[in-house]
């Protein structure tokens, strides 16, 4: 690995031409990657990182073209590059990893099939190809890939996926790749697994990477270099070293004020970042960030600020006019929406508002001629409760059943046995009455707020339709319209508009305003926020926990991003296989897991302070979660488990007997060793491979 520059971009411009109107969308964009290093590109949603990477792959959407500027590989020109042969270059000299592996994949050919087609294109003969087809998924960690090799997209995992795209990337000795997005749509755990993964082909193959994302731990844990992107532009450059110490952009440090932390203090309000990204086509005059910037002055609305190193810190290249002007930004306070104290929640003693009692919801049972299929339990014995004022946390990886939990309290899911109540009354039956009063008392807040909201009402009508269970008055609900959106944070005047005309943060906002129509009790918001980027993630967080405060509301709130729950939640709860596995305060769990599966997620959550290493030392959970319909026998953690029989074959009791929820009053595990805990990263070490 040296520092000679892999990849360099020099004043890159990308226009778009639609019915003889010029748009520019990229401007001036320059940085370089070395030879085996991994640059990271960060910036909101709209910003331009994912353009500046189609720009480097040749693959502009029709419209647009490179209108100045170059792109040198290894000293190549590829905006100079005849299309026919740069056909040629993609899989060999430079490859991509695209955000979502399920769309990348063909879904009617095998996995084999697509990485043998990946290397014949290129050259290899037919005979020699499904051998290299199966040396590269043992490279990339896939499981017993003789068999794999000949089964489907479908048939793997969302974390196999990207790791048999990646294949395809480094197929053909390909030495850069550009991965946009490529963990975004994957648990914490499986997020892990790609990243180092990433981080072991750059350590054995000498790969240079491109890394795009919006979540700056996962720059810190893994990156040598940032580009930090704004409205078209690079706004911010340097190692992660020198960014993460001391930003010297206002929009970098605003990035990195937005995240909630999975350690620290909890309970404050974020400091989002105000605004949203400008559009490309129409954007400020000067500096793009300035409406938004809480050190603007009156020359950042007029002058266009050059990307230049800051004196004082040389290391750090901004485009920044005042940082240029005063040596440096100024104090940390001062260059950020500030993060204020929430006042203290006391613990509540009040009668639940939401009351699961070993729920169980039933997969697999289905009635045939003369038989009935054996059932499987997606959720097997889950309690929980919830009560008013109070935020519980529902965790764990995809395919643990959060979400049909969730889905079984609003009787989505048809419950085998168990039961639910809420404001003291069983609505297990789900009968009319029972629905009513579900319907009524507790609202959903989806996670993708497009698909939720019917693109062809505006935003009055989708109110309406809400507001209609209340019986109001025309003109009550015109004013109870208006109320609605001043309490999530928009203005009325918006309620004419249709959801396609909003931002993503701005759709989950109406999505909350909605499901506060019918003033209902409890809020059950399934993955709110996953979607979202950094910044509007936290003004999300921030409604969420306020309408919680001001309303007393009781919130169900499922996430896999474990520093989002620590910071909005009062009581965790840890889903693994259709079952909790450990539930307490908020604080103690976070402070003192007590089953080895929360502490691997822990552990596995990025985490935005710079440590050379982090990726390749760092517990992570390997594996994925077996199939339901067929659970281990006594603890159904034991197979992934880093303190139980595959460290210590001692431990047969974990093979025998499934562990009971146990524990005192608050915080419970279901271990039978949750005093060997701690020791997770020392066993994780030993674990066999």
């Amino acid at each position: 690995m040296t520092d000679a520059p892999m990849l360099e971009v020099n004043d890159l411009a990308v226009q778009f031409d639609f019915g003889g109107v010029a748009i520019q969308a990229l401007h001036d964009v320059s940085f370089s990657v070395g030879k085996g290093r991994i640059l990271g590109i960060v910036g909101e949603s709209g910003s331009g990182k994912s353009l500046t990477a189609k720009s480097i792959m040749g693959m502009l959407p029709e419209a647009g073209r490179v209108s100045n500027g170059s792109i040198r590989l290894d000293g190549r020109d590829l905006v100079e590059v005849p299309e026919t042969e740069l056909r040629q270059m993609r899989g060999r000299d430079l490859a991509m990893v695209f955000q979502d592996p399920q769309a990348a994949l063909n879904p009617v050919k095998t996995i084999g099939w697509q990485i043998v087609e990946a290397l014949v294109v290129h050259g290899m003969p037919k005979a020699k190809a499904r051998a290299r087809a199966l040396e590269l998924l043992r490279q990339v960690g896939i499981p017993d890939p003789e068999t794999r090799i000949d089964e489907f997209p479908h048939q793997f995992s969302g974390g196999m996926r990207q790791r048999a795209v990646i294949a395809i990337a480094i197929a053909n000795s390909s030495p850069l790749i550009i991965a946009d997005e490529p963990t975004t749509a994957l648990d914490v755990t499986i997020q892990a697994q790609v990243l180092r993964l990433l981080a072991k082909l750059r350590a054995d193959l000498g790969v240079t990477v491109i890394l795009i994302t919006h979540d700056m731990g996962v720059v810190a844990e893994l990156c040598d270099d940032v580009v930090v992107m704004y409205g078209g532009r690079v706004v911010e450059r340097g190692t992660v070293e020198a960014i993460f110490d001391a930003p010297q952009h206002p929009y970098t440090r605003a990035l990195l004020a937005s995240m909630p932390r999975i350690e620290g203090a909890r309970g404050r309000e974020l400091a989002a970042i105000p605004g949203s990204t400008p559009d490309l086509s129409r954007l400020p005059s000067g500096c793009a960030y300035h409406p938004r910037c809480a050190l603007a002055e009156d020359m950042c609305a007029r002058k266009v600020p050059p990307l230049e190193p800051i004196p004082e810190r040389p290391e750090n290249t901004s485009a920044c006019l005042v940082a240029q002007r005063d040596g440096r930004l100024p104090p940390e306070g001062e260059g950020a929406s500030a993060a204020s104290a929430r006042p203290d929640r006391p613990e509540t003693e009040a009668a639940p508002i939401l009351q699961v009692e070993d729920l169980r919801v039933d997969f697999g049972s289905k009635r045939r001629f003369f038989s009935r299929t054996a059932p499987f339990y997606a959720v097997d014995g889950v309690s929980l409760t919830v009560r008013p004022g109070e935020t519980v946390g529902l965790v764990g990886e995809s395919g643990c059943g959060k979400t049909t939990v969730s889905r079984a309290i609003v009787g989505v899911n048809p419950i085998a046995s168990g039961r639910v109540s809420v404001d003291g009354r069983d609505v297990t039956s789900f009968d009319g009455p029972a629905t009513a009063l579900v319907r009524d008392q507790v609202q959903y807040v989806f996670q993708d707020p497009y698909a939720s909201l019917n693109p062809r009402l505006t935003i009055r009508q989708i109110l309406n339709e809400a507001l209609e269970r209340r019986r109001l008055s025309a003109e009550a609900r015109e004013e109870e319209c208006a109320r609605l959106m001043k309490l999530v944070g928009l203005d009325r005047h918006y309620l004419d508009r249709y959801p396609k005309a909003f931002s993503g943060g701005q759709r989950q906002r109406i999505g909350i305003a909605r499901a506060l129509a019918v003033q209902p009790k409890v809020l059950i918001c399934d993955e709110p926020v996953s979607a979202l980027d950094v910044s509007i993630q936290a003004q999300v967080i921030n409604i969420l926990a306020d309408l919680r405060d001001r309303l007393g509301l009781a919130v169900l709130f499922i996430a896999h991003d474990l520093a989002v729950v620590r910071h909005l939640s009062d009581r965790v709860a840890v889903m693994y296989l259709g079952r909790i596995v450990e539930e307490g305060p908020a604080e103690e769990i976070y402070a003192a897991p007590r089953h080895p599966y929360t502490a691997v997620l822990m552990a596995s959550t990025p985490k935005p302070v710079p440590q050379p290493g982090a990726m390749a030392s760092k517990t992570i959970l390997e594996g994925d979660p077996p199939d339901p319909r067929n659970p281990p026998s006594g603890c159904r953690f034991r197979t992934r488990c880093p303190i139980g029989p595959l460290v210590h074959p001692d431990r047969t009791i974990c093979e025998r007997e499934d562990p009971a929820l146990s524990g005192d009053r608050s915080h419970k595990a279901a271990c039978h060793f949750p005093q060997d805990t701690t020791q997770t990263t020392e066993m994780r070490e030993r674990m066999p491979s």
